[in-house]
């Protein structure tokens, strides 16, 4: 465990508080500072662009970013050698000879993301991010400074703006962050991030018995609008409302990381009196979208160029669901072209009201897991912190059959050693309790009758577990 997690974790509530505002001045300094303010009105500038002006810029965005990928990463350069493509010709290519370019895999992201898909020339101040590796082992993406600043103002423009809210105002954010020491269920589950005035609250301990003291950091903090995981800030909600508890009027919900879904909306609607404005990204940072004032899905052409394909790799109709491929158009330290990035979507005939000449998207097909439900009533659906930094396992999956007991099948590139099994377990507690934990290494774990990976089964019902704690 590092030293400065070691240091958090035994310190008073207090003392983490300040420990969390001083990482959030470093991250506020790190997002919104540099050219973040020329990007964000660039963003702005950008969205009144006409369809022949966004073609125009994505062009000459994407030939700028092949002319480098080719001279400077060795994993594109070998790619486009193999199709027979020259710099002569990825100087003049347009978006209609995309399928020309290779496809980029997951598996290659994987396997070389810290290697030959790097530029030789990269900036100095850059680090990497891990993605949540949910359905797998997690991919890191390098960020240059400046790189993370030109994404944030297109991120503040749209996601944030397009809601009636900024990232300077307070908000509330339920992530994946284990802000409390252990899974000791004592309040309070909240941690204030004073620099960006941030309350964060904790994922791994929304109950009906915690709902109160979630609502005092809500109101204690004059939080303005919610953000983070889609279904802890549902759960929280449905807590509240079952509760009698009455929350604050809020200005927005926007949600992330899970399907959003009309029940979730509604809810949100009637618990904080607010619309509930939907987003798609990745840590990958290779496209975005982002609903508008009108309720439509546009697609960011100034983050990156989405391709929804077929099995064959055809573009489908609109109306019709396909595989989302993303050519990002910042990331020059770490290019993915067209690269597949595991999400479907379904493109609209339909142009939106909002008069912006930016695609839309009629849906984001995500997928919706199980709920797992601990012995004191708390619900969580996501897991993927349980194996970060585990880069052997291939796949997760976790499965309960029993209010008490969990059982966790592994697919992994080889067997797991007794202190990493520990640390599952350790982690698996820290987020639902005292729980009878099983763990299986298996060969493969099979796909669900539709062919799709499920990463979270459970068979307990929630009235059940509610039943039997009141």
């Amino acid at each position: 465990m590092p030293l400065t997690e070691t240091i958090y974790q035994n310190s008073p509530v207090a003392l983490q508080n300040v420990l969390i505002s001083a990482f959030g001045y470093q991250w506020k300094k790190r997002r919104f500072g540099g050219i973040f303010p020329e990007a964000y009105k660039a963003a702005k500038e950008r969205e009144s662009y006409t369809c022949e002006q966004w073609t125009k810029y994505q062009q000459a965005e994407l030939q700028k970013l092949l002319l480098h990928a080719n001279a400077n990463v060795a994993f594109f350069k070998n790619s486009f050698e193999k199709k027979g493509l020259t710099a002569a010709q990825l100087r003049s290519i347009d978006l209609g000879r995309l399928a020309d370019l290779p496809i980029l895999a997951k598996d290659d992201l994987r396997k070389f993301g810290t290697t030959t898909l790097l530029s030789a020339t990269k900036e100095k101040r850059s680090s990497f991010f891990s993605s949540s590796g949910s359905t797998g082992t997690p991919v890191k993406i390098l960020y240059a400074h400046s790189m993370h600043q030109k994404w944030f103002g297109i991120f503040e423009a749209r996601i944030r703006n397009w809601a009636g809210v900024s990232s300077f105002v307070p908000r509330g954010m339920i992530g994946g962050r284990r802000i409390l020491a252990s899974s000791a269920n004592t309040p309070p589950f909240y941690r204030y991030n004073y620099f960006e005035k941030q309350a964060y609250f904790s994922a791994y301990h929304i109950s009906s018995a915690n709902a109160c003291n979630y609502l005092e950091g809500i109101r204690k903090h004059k939080v303005e609008y919610m953000t983070g995981y889609a279904a802890s800030n549902f759960f929280l909600a449905r807590f509240l409302q079952e509760n009698n508890l009455n929350a604050p009027e809020l200005k927005a919900v926007l949600p992330s990381s899970e399907k959003l879904t009309p029940e979730m909306r509604q809810l949100f609607r009637e618990v904080y009196n607010c619309k509930t404005f939907d987003s798609w990204g990745s840590v990958e940072a290779c496209g975005m979208v982002s609903e508008c004032e009108q309720g439509s899905l546009h697609v960011n052409p100034d983050a990156g160029i989405i391709e929804i394909l077929d099995d064959d790799l055809k573009p489908v109709p609109n109306e019709i669901a396909g595989e989302v491929y993303c050519t990002g158009l910042l990331n020059f330290d770490q290019p993915l072209i067209r690269y597949k990035i595991g999400d479907r979507m379904i493109a609209s005939s339909e142009p939106c009201s909002c008069g912006r000449n930016m695609p839309v998207i009629k849906e984001i097909v995500g997928r919706i897991e199980d709920v797992v439900i601990g012995r004191d009533g708390r619900e969580m659906v996501r897991f993927h912190s349980v194996f970060y930094g585990l880069e052997k396992i291939r796949k997760a999956q976790v499965l309960q059959e029993e209010v008490a007991s969990i059982h966790i099948k592994i697919e992994a590139e080889n067997s797991l050693t007794i202190e990493e099994k520990a640390l599952i377990l350790q982690r698996v507690q820290s987020q639902l309790g005292e729980m009878n934990i099983t763990i299986e290494e298996v060969a493969s774990i099979p796909l669900n009758r539709n062919g799709k990976f499920q990463a979270v089964i459970s068979k307990v019902k929630r009235e059940a577990i509610n039943s039997s704690i009141s």
